[in-house]
């Protein structure tokens, strides 16, 4: 139980950074390979996603956090 809050936590904060790299990369043009499908559906759709990234990496981080410190 204890591994996977410690995967909750790396995958929420891959997750989280990823989002936050991508919304950066956007700025200046660029995006991450791994994420050059989220702009196929239009700007708006792919900020959308960028910033639920974002949220759902942090949620996962601190779930997996506060889960950790309860054991």
């Amino acid at each position: 139980m204890e591994k996977i809050k410690s995967y909750m936590m790396s995958i929420g904060g891959f997750i989280a950074v990823a989002g936050i790299l991508s919304i950066i990369l956007s700025f200046i043009g660029y995006n991450l390979r791994i994420l050059m499908w989220i702009d196929m559906w239009g700007p708006t759709m792919g900020w959308i996603i960028r910033i639920g990234l974002v949220v759902l990496g942090g949620i996962l981080f601190i779930i997996g956090k506060l889960s950790s410190r309860q054991a």
